[in-house]
């Protein structure tokens, strides 16, 4: 008999899990509701052309591509290499994000749509990436991006969801990292290689990874010599306060208009006087998160150093993603959550609350075929208020049920035996603090189950 298995990089989630992934998403919800956003959803799977070429040359290499039906062995042998071979097999690819799809929305209903136009989106996404803690090959993003706006307020609001929802989380120590693609350009325009912008900026957003050397010798592989990989280096060492580095980048990009204007939209979002952060967004010059559609602010937010798991959500600015689909001119920015490595961090630092992991308030214990209706009388009152309720289904002993509401974490049990029946009460007992109380019958439905 062949043991079942599932494929790498994904996961199964039993009802504990759940409860607490759907605490997560509520609060991100509820946020993304708060600051005025909307919901949206897009197919699992979206045209292969929609989705080549929008991530990069790493990105595309970790679509999942969908094997065509018909006659494949034909087409494979006009294939001249593994990367032809797959676009000749493939039509349709799995979701890589949802921004992409998004941008293929509303270029799809731009005559249905009310500008600016602010979504949210909570679906799966999936890519073909070497599975590792805090990494997987199917996960969930929660987006929330503004189209048809360039008010750089909306950068500050994004910013501010991040701030929200991790306050609301309990999640402190986190860092939210922010940097500006016109800066990125102005070091390349310094180094006087703007034809390398993208792989200057792959190149420097792996310095957590590979460390300097790692970075330099990159550099030097794709193109750069030793003069421009010093420049790139004293760039990135730049250091200080935010006002500091601001300071310092007017003077160090004072011959570059876009590093200057990159400075100035950095300066305006980070030294607003609309909104307080728990934790003030700080500037990293390394951060450029490897995506060639990003044109303004760049965000990233990274979990607590205790926990080593790293980005936690990121976004920025894209002022013509739209145009990759035929509607130039159409500026946008969003940020995303990284839900499953949420979820890690929470766990590894305590952090979800009780009522996270609880469904059921109070079970009512099986003590003879006699008491079941009157039971189910309080229970559906009991749930008519909201509470949720059930009843042990079977005749079994009391301490089999008991370890049952205990194993299922459920703060209630509720007796009803023959004293109980003689008084016209309900005995509740608490499985917190072992309490037990009497609650008149007519009361039970009244009951306040903290």
């Amino acid at each position: 008999m062949v043991k079942p298995s599932i494929p790498k990089g994904t996961r199964d989630f039993g009802p504990a899990v759940v409860r607490k992934r759907n605490y997560i998403l509520q609060t991100i919800r509820n946020t993304f509701e708060l600051f005025g956003f909307q919901p949206l959803e897009t197919p699992a799977m979206e045209n292969l052309t929609t989705l080549n070429g929008k991530y990069g040359e790493e990105g595309d290499k970790l679509i999942f591509k969908i094997l065509d039906n018909g006659d494949i062995l034909g087409r494979a042998q006009q294939a001249k290499d593994s990367r032809e071979l797959g676009n000749l097999l493939c039509e349709k690819a799995l979701k890589y994000d949802l921004t992409i799809p998004f941008a293929r929305y509303v270029v799809m209903n731009q005559n249905e749509l009310t500008f600016p136009f602010k979504r949210y989106q909570i679906q799966p996404v999936w890519r073909g990436d070497r599975p590792a803690r805090g990494r997987y090959r199917e996960f969930y993003q929660c987006d929330a991006d503004v189209v048809g706006s360039t008010s750089l307020i909306n950068e500050i609001e994004l910013l501010k969801i991040y701030d929200t929802v991790f306050t609301k989380l309990g999640l402190s120590g986190y860092a939210l990292r922010v940097n500006n693609r016109k800066i990125l350009a102005g070091l390349a325009e310094l180094v006087k290689r703007p034809d390398l912008i993208i792989d200057i900026t792959i190149s420097i957003d792996k310095l957590d990874k590979v460390g300097i050397e790692g970075v330099r010798k990159e550099l030097s592989e794709r193109g750069l010599n030793d003069e421009e990989i010093s420049i790139v280096e004293n760039f990135i060492s730049i250091t200080g306060s935010n006002d500091e580095k601001l300071e310092r980048l007017k003077v160090v990009l004072k011959d570059s208009p876009t590093g200057l204007k990159g400075v100035e939209e950095l300066s305006f979002v980070l030294n607003n006087q609309l909104v307080n952060y728990n934790e003030h967004p700080q500037i990293d010059l390394t951060l450029a998160r490897g995506l060639n559609y990003y044109t303004g602010i760049i965000i990233e937010a990274r979990a607590p150093e205790v926990v080593k798991i790293g980005s936690i959500g990121g976004g920025g600015r894209y002022d013509d993603l739209t145009g990759l689909f035929g509607l130039p001119g159409l500026s946008g920015v969003g940020v995303s959550f990284g839900v499953d490595r949420i979820y890690d961090v929470l766990e590894e630092m305590g952090l979800f609350p009780a009522t996270a992991q609880q469904s059921t308030k109070v079970i009512f214990l099986y003590t003879g075929e006699e008491n079941i209706k009157l039971a189910y009388k309080h229970i559906l009152a009991l749930r008519e208020r909201g509470v949720a309720a059930e009843l042990f289904h079977e005749n079994a002993k009391m301490d089999k049920q008991m370890k049952y509401a205990n194993k299922r974490e459920i703060p209630y049990v509720a007796i009803i035996g023959e004293s109980e029946l003689q008084d016209n009460v309900v005995s509740l007992k608490n499985m917190v603090t072992g309490e037990q109380v009497k609650v008149a019958a007519d009361e039970i439905a009244n009951f306040d189950f903290k």
